[in-house]
């Protein structure tokens, strides 16, 4: 499963990274790089959570990360 990030920076100067494909899955940093670790992580949780709840498919057995 290849997971799409998308990455914008805020007018504040914060950045904001949203996985697209995982719905309400987005985070804020200070940094790009900030945004996208938190976001990367909490990607991992909600597909932990489905695993456990048997709401996955098997492809979810490697998954990537890319940075748009």
């Amino acid at each position: 499963m290849n997971l799409r990030i998308e990455l914008e920076q805020e007018r504040d100067g914060r950045w904001i990274a949203e996985v697209i494909s995982l719905p309400g899955v987005m985070a804020y940093g200070a940094t790009s790089q900030d945004a996208l670790t938190k976001v990367k992580a909490l990607a991992l949780r909600v597909l932990a959570d489905r695993i456990e709840h048997g709401e996955t498919t098997p492809e979810i057995l490697s998954v990537s990360f890319e940075a748009a």
